[in-house]
């Protein structure tokens, strides 16, 4: 299994932050969405089979735990790899962590392979199957990260 942890940085922004002074829940999403626009960023090719074959990947279920408030100024570590691949789906798993180690945020989520012509999702098999299992990262590594 190939480690293919994602990691970039960002900053906390007033823009961010909601009407307590901390990271509006909402925002989360927006910075575990760059994270994986990072990952792919890392393995463009993968994007690329994606489109040749006819798919695009899907967000289906988010399971978030926040665990500690951001505030202005705080500068975050934004984690995040495949840490399962199914038959018809799989996990990313993004991790949220300040530049301290504080765990702020962490989440799974569920993603599918939607057959864009037909759409609707298909199975996860053959050459992409095997790319995606190459790229996994075990659960383990986030807490290194």
């Amino acid at each position: 299994m190939t480690q293919s942890l994602s990691t970039i940085n960002l900053r906390v922004r007033g823009y961010h932050l909601d009407g307590y002074g901390h990271v509006n829940n909402a925002r989360y999403l927006e910075f575990m969405e760059e994270g994986r626009w990072a990952f792919f960023d890392q393995h463009p090719r993968l994007m690329e089979r994606f489109k040749q074959a006819g798919m695009a990947f899907v967000v289906v279920n988010l399971n978030i735990n926040y665990r500690h408030a951001a505030v202005n100024g705080d500068d975050l570590i934004i984690s995040t790899g495949i840490t399962e691949v199914g038959g018809r789906s799989g996990v990313c798993h993004h991790q949220i962590r300040r530049a301290d180690g504080a765990l702020v945020a962490d989440a799974n989520l569920t993603f599918v392979l939607l057959d864009v012509r037909a759409n609707k999702a298909c199975a996860i098999e053959g050459e992409l199957h095997e790319t995606l299992t190459r790229l996994r990262v075990d659960p383990t590594a986030f807490e290194r990260s």
